[in-house]
């Protein structure tokens, strides 16, 4: 069974039309793969087998009777920041223990529309706050990736660790995730898979819970170029429940790959080098260079000034907007409740049992520099220099740049419990570094695997991209795929 667990959405999806396969097999064999593997990996917290079953089997009738969607019979794994209908939905936090929505996100929604089928809900960090995917309630999510040698387990990074371990370790077609600062390229960097975080407003944001409105963003995680298309394509509409969702045509994704490159001008920031940097991202940054070079792209050197001041910035607009989101889970309605002596004695027992430490942190962060007094030194600038930041990217293509080519990642995957990162939540801050600036500009970016570092693990490069403009990147994310290859981890779990 595990051939069919290794076929590509793609692949998959030529052998159900051809009927070679079945939506039921290829749903069994990926159950019976979550079943084997999920104990070792914890990528999935819930799995819905009679679901998937049922799904599985409409899907067949739909083949049969000549009705596919485009991703008829094919399973995926969402994360658990997706309201799915009926199923665990806690955001992976203990203070929402118990909820099973009434409703399902528009994005999981248009892509049961399409004929997915459903495998669970994946692990992911706290309410999406963390880079390691250690924050969450139900434990940490392993890598399914080792470096040479060892038998170190390894982060898959975050916030979507559960959807980046899960498409890497084939317990998956293909996952959905979000970005708010870097948690769909980053992970995807650290497993060896492709994830897009589309453009602001390509991806509806209903029925997804909430961490930072201006900067959430959907978008899948999958095993090369070609499925992160196909999958972007059925998830990306506009929604009336989402005013930030823009109506703008979807593109045929898959279309844009294969186009040559030829005469395309893509910026290389010089801000992007950063001190202490290891030689294996230089080195794999150059790699890259070259390969788009060789395929007839144009290399520039361009300057994103603003760059520096992105990480601090972010970790200022994203903890306010979250502290203001999160004020809504206090025992009330839904989730986790703790009796108290009264209304506020309930409120701050329930919070203070129910969100984790990171969550608790940003929380904190986000209310100080909201607060009275503070506003206008922290908050204020912080958006000023987010119009900077936007403005650096708009000069760039408007001096004819198509796309800009950075590391994904500042290394390759950490340890889990990493003593120096668990002592230093800045120095954990840091892994969002080349991520953070492409959400506060509300640009498209991916993150597709270009190579290995010394102790074999993956490698990332991240190509950015002009509003609404993803078919450039997949595009040019192709070329980068055909030059390096794929990458699969070797089966230890």
């Amino acid at each position: 069974m595990t051939e069919l667990t290794s076929l590509t959405i793609a692949e998959a999806r030529d052998k159900l039309t051809s009927k070679a396969i079945t939506a039921v097999e290829l749903t069994e064999a990926y159950l019976g793969a979550i079943d084997a593997a999920n104990a070792t990996i914890n990528a999935y917290i819930t799995v819905t087998p009679d679901k998937a079953r049922a799904m599985a089997k409409a899907s067949d009738e739909r083949i049969a009777s000549g009705k596919a969607g485009a991703l008829e019979g094919i399973p995926l794994g969402i994360k658990d920041l997706f309201a799915t209908e009926g199923v665990h939905t806690q955001a992976c936090s203990h203070i929402l223990d118990g909820f099973q929505p009434k409703y399902e996100s528009t994005v999981t929604q248009n892509l049961w529309d399409d004929g997915a089928v459903m495998l669970g809900k994946l692990n992911m960090d706290e309410f999406a706050m963390g880079s390691s995917n250690e924050t969450s309630y139900y434990g940490p999510v392993i890598n399914p990736w080792k470096a040479e040698g060892s038998n170190q387990q390894l982060v898959p990074g975050g916030s979507s660790g559960g959807s980046a371990a899960a498409v890497a370790a084939h317990l998956c077609a293909g996952a959905t995730a979000t970005d708010t600062g870097g948690s769909i390229r980053q992970p995807a960097a650290f497993t060896g898979t492709v994830g897009i975080k589309p453009t602001y407003g390509r991806c509806s944001r209903w029925g997804t819970v909430a961490f930072a409105s201006s900067l959430d963003q959907a978008g899948p995680i999958a095993r090369d170029v070609r499925d992160a298309a196909i999958l972007l394509k059925s998830m990306a509409s506009v929604d009336a429940k989402d005013t930030t969702s823009v109506d703008l045509p979807i593109p045929d994704y898959e279309a844009a790959l294969g186009q040559s490159v030829k005469g395309m001008k893509i910026g290389i920031p010089k801000e992007y080098r950063v001190d202490g940097m290891p030689e294996d991202i230089e080195k794999l940054w150059q790699k890259g260079i070259a390969y788009l070079k060789d395929a007839g792209a144009e290399i520039v050197d361009i300057t994103l000034p603003h760059t520096k001041y992105a990480l601090p910035a972010y970790y200022i607009v994203a903890p306010a907007e979250a502290s203001s989101n999160l004020a809504r889970y206090d025992g009330v309605r839904y989730g986790l409740r703790v009796d108290g002596k009264d209304i506020a004695d309930m409120y701050e027992k329930t919070r203070a049992a129910g969100f984790g430490t990171e969550v608790k942190r940003r929380i904190m962060i986000g209310t100080y520099v909201l607060s009275a007094g503070y506003y206008d030194a922290y908050y204020l600038q912080a958006q000023k220099v987010r119009t900077l930041i936007k403005r650096d990217f708009e000069l760039a293509f408007h001096a004819g740049v198509d796309a800009i080519l950075t590391p994904a990642t500042p290394s390759s995957a950490f340890g889990i419990a990493d003593e120096a990162l668990a002592a230093d939540p800045v120095a954990m801050y840091l892994n969002d570094i080349f991520t953070v600036t492409v959400n506060m500009a509300g640009l498209p970016g991916v993150a597709v695997p270009a190579g290995l570092d010394a102790k074999g693990l993956p490698l990332g490069l991240q190509l950015i991209g002009k509003p609404f403009e993803e078919e450039t990147l997949f595009r040019t994310a192709h070329v980068i795929e055909q030059a390096a290859g794929k990458f699969t981890p070797a089966k230890w779990w």
